[in-house]
């Protein structure tokens, strides 16, 4: 079996994109014709990350159909979750099979990740476990805490800082050996390590897509000709464009009337027929 270099998670709720969760997984919605699964792994194979894996729970058919939609040659390992693992317990999957150190990136996100740069500071400061950090940008992100060693403080305390942390980590044989069996959350195993870090960057390219609204705000900056072609709008590649719309979200087989005027609605096709659902 091959080794596993790097991991993507992608099994959440996707509790705050509301109602485009009950269509998609957020991995699997797309920007430029490619789903954030794909942004992730295009991202760690730039830096030479080749056999990649990621988690599944919600829509797991759907996801698996994100990752098929890759080249042949850049297809990803997926292990389904059959209920919830967390942000650790989920390498459970790969634990045994995983290169040292194993890349691990939050695939609810978009990125420029500087992998080789972060790999290279992780393997200088002999860390367990390593969390690229940026200087905190503002906004409703959690902040992050570093004490004078550069080690990630408990949340709750404050220190140097703060950071934001950029959904990238990377994994020492030692931090995978002491995943407990079950669900297991990434700060509570900070605790039982000898030596994690918060490693700092210069802020790079990245770009959340947590919420409906961001995801909007995201086609119409990075993708005005496609998902974001209509002004205030998300489309999704496979629905069927119409009517006068604002603030809504076109999602898979979409096909609003022409004569129709909307706004603040998610549309979708389930089993042949349209659904409209109001946006939070």
């Amino acid at each position: 079996m091959r080794e596993i270099e790097g991991f993507i998670l992608a099994a959440g709720l996707g509790t705050r994109m509301g109602p485009l969760s009950l269509a998609l997984p957020k991995p699997a919605w797309t920007l430029r014709g490619r789903s954030l699964l794909q942004w992730g792994a295009d991202s760690m194979r730039r830096a030479g990350l080749r056999n990649l894996a990621c988690n599944a729970h919600l829509h797991i058919e759907k996801l698996k159909a994100a990752a098929r939609s890759l080249e042949e040659m850049d297809t990803l390992e997926i292990f389904e979750e059959p209920y919830l693992m967390g942000s650790a317990g989920a390498l459970l999957s790969v634990r045994g099979r995983a290169v040292d150190p194993l890349a691990v990136w939050n695939g609810d996100a978009l990125a420029e990740v500087p992998w080789t740069l972060f790999r290279e500071a992780h393997l200088r400061s002999g860390a367990d476990l390593s969390w690229l950090l940026v200087p905190h940008p503002g906004g409703a992100w959690t902040n992050v805490w570093l004490d004078g060693k550069g080690c990630i403080l408990p949340a709750g305390e404050t220190g140097l800082g703060p950071y934001l942390f950029t959904g990238a980590s990377l994994w020492s044989a030692k931090a995978l050996a002491l995943l407990p069996k079950g669900p297991s959350d990434t700060r509570d195993l900070l605790r039982r390590l000898d030596h994690h870090a918060g490693l700092v960057v210069e802020p790079f390219f990245w770009r959340e897509i947590g919420t409906p609204d961001a995801l909007i705000a995201a086609a119409a900056e990075l993708a005005p000709e496609l998902e974001g072609r209509i002004p205030g709008c998300y489309v999704h590649p496979d629905s069927r464009p119409a009517g006068r719309l604002e603030r809504c979200i076109l999602g898979p087989g979409a096909g609003p009337h022409a004569a129709m005027k909307d706004c603040d609605a998610f549309w979708f096709e389930e089993s042949g027929h349209q659904v409209r659902l109001g946006l939070l």
